[in-house]
């Protein structure tokens, strides 16, 4: 996951923000891949375009086509909100931040070798198994302790 924006009511100009917010300085993302919502008007088209990103719509009534974003969303919302009240949308910015960041670098995933997206630098080979608590203790980050 590479940016998570939170908003009561997105607009055109919001969309576009999250665009510019998770491709700084133009950093090699090449595709958007997006459905058929009316926020996505021609002023975010062209944005897109001078960046280089190459917009891909989906057909309408394609759910299969974007299985990795509803894949996403659906860990988001069974492995962190079903179980989190939300209080206003500062306290929702601050869970999905915390979540995007164990999704990331913390928890486990069905990928090549079981690998997680950003794996530490160093990983240690000995040491006592230690637990970090995650979301106040909904999920959990095991590691080795330096011995």
């Amino acid at each position: 996951m590479i940016h998570a924006g939170v908003t009561r009511s997105p607009t055109d100009a919001w969309v576009a923000q999250q665009v510019r917010e998770a491709t700084p300085w133009n950093a090699g993302q090449r595709f958007l891949i997006r459905d058929n919502n009316i926020k996505f008007s021609q002023g975010f088209r062209g944005m897109l375009a001078a960046r280089g990103i190459e917009d891909i719509r989906l057909p309408c009534y394609s759910p299969d086509l974007n299985a990795v974003c509803k894949r996403f969303q659906g860990s988001v919302r069974q492995e962190c909100l079903d179980h989190v009240i939300v209080f206003n949308e500062q306290n929702l910015r601050r869970v999905i931040r915390e979540y995007v960041a164990y999704y990331n670098q913390m928890r486990p995933h069905q990928g090549i070798g079981q690998s997680i997206p950003d794996p530490p630098l160093e990983p240690k080979e000995t040491g006592s198994v230690e637990a970090q608590p995650v979301l106040g203790g909904l999920h959990h980050h095991y590691y080795r302790k330096a011995a």
